[in-house]
């Protein structure tokens, strides 16, 4: 089923929303009310255009893969479905309906929790410079798209909108959040990194990195935000795969390789884009979902 076009939201008898590049957020006091539009963003930059079916593909992923590693770490997941929501919301339904959740309201830890199962973006450039990932020594002769010995965990900052995240190392997420805290961050992502590749390999998915986020309720930690969203995620198609050159990719790539091949200084405001990358990048996100939960 369709939903309608969303680039915005503002549901009168809420609060005022709290705007992230795609998320519209609804304090609704213990819990929050995310709503995900159909906005894009690429180099932390919101585009004019919106993606169709895009916020419902978010939500949908997320929701599947809440499901899936609950056993894992608890998550902020109360529910999907608009007619358990408060009634305040229930006069928005037909907007809501597909692309929101009600989640349990948390304290958000400020590191971005990234874990890599593959040379790739910013780990591939700082290999060739140092031959590491986020200071992490890997072994020589890897290229684009190498498999790495093993998943790692290479955190960042969570950067203030506009500015670009800023990778650190293990012992600054200790000084952020506490020993126990990080150590459990740390577990967490990289246990769930390597339950959703068992998933999603068979399926025809590579997850080559994520980036997960994690809150406090309380002072047990939760999985929190988006998970293993063709947005947070590099997803790339299994029976594509070559080392050595840059993958295809079921995220929003083509709209990342459209605007570089303009001359645009990625600072607002972004160029429009056109009707046939909107459509492919649409194409994408619908055929991971596809992928993932038929």
């Amino acid at each position: 089923m369709k939903t309608p076009l969303v680039t915005t939201t503002e549901l009168k008898g809420l609060p005022s929303p709290k705007r992230g590049k795609v998320r519209d957020i609804y304090d609704l006091g213990e819990a929050l009310l995310i709503v995900a539009t159909d906005r894009i963003s690429a180099f932390d930059v919101v585009l004019p255009n919106a993606i169709p079916e895009k916020g419902r593909v978010l939500t949908e992923i997320s929701k599947y893969w809440f499901s899936h590693t609950a056993h894992i770490v608890r998550n902020h997941l109360i529910s999907t479905d608009p007619a358990d929501f408060p009634s305040s919301c229930r006069a928005h339904e037909e907007v809501l309906r597909g692309r929101s959740m009600l989640v349990r309201k948390t304290k958000p830890l400020p590191v971005e929790c990234i874990v890599r199962g593959y040379l790739t973006g910013s780990g591939l450039k700082e290999y060739r410079a140092a031959g590491s990932v986020s200071g992490i020594p890997l072994p020589k002769g890897l290229t684009e798209a190498s498999r790495l010995p093993e998943p790692f965990f290479t955190p960042s900052t969570k950067a203030e909108a506009g500015l670009h995240d800023v990778n650190i190392d293990f012992d600054a997420v200790v000084k952020l959040v506490g020993g126990t805290v990080a150590e459990q961050i740390r577990t967490f992502t990289l246990a769930i990194y390597r339950h959703a590749c068992e998933l999603a390999e068979p399926r025809g998915i590579i997850i080559a990195d994520t980036k997960l986020e994690f809150g406090l309720l309380g002072d047990e930690v939760i999985l929190i935000d988006e998970v293993l969203t063709p947005d947070s995620s590099r997803f790339w198609p299994r029976k594509e795969y070559r080392e050595g050159v840059a993958q295809k990719s079921f995220d929003k790539q083509v709209v990342r390789d459209y605007l570089l091949g303009l001359q645009w200084d990625q600072k607002p405001p972004a160029p429009v884009l056109p009707d046939d990358v909107v459509k492919k990048t649409s194409e994408k996100y619908l055929e991971v979902l596809k992928l993932l939960t038929e």
